[in-house]
């Protein structure tokens, strides 16, 4: 899950597991795996970047619990 703000500034919680594509319009455009597309305040690297630290997070847990 990663932490996303909305164009108006309102934050909300994503699961970056159902993310299909990321493009710059110039916004940032989510498109998620059900079609969905959210505006986002974020850019696309900053997202990208957001989703490899919770990826690497995850990782990271699986490997203390082994």
């Amino acid at each position: 899950m990663i932490n996303i703000t909305r164009l108006d500034g309102s934050k909300f919680v994503l699961n970056c597991e159902y993310i299909e594509t990321l493009e710059k319009t110039p916004d940032t455009v989510i498109t998620t795996t059900n079609g969905k597309k959210i505006v986002v305040a974020e850019s696309v690297e900053e997202i990208v970047e957001k989703v490899i630290q919770y990826k690497s997070r995850i990782i990271s847990l699986i490997k203390q619990h082994q």
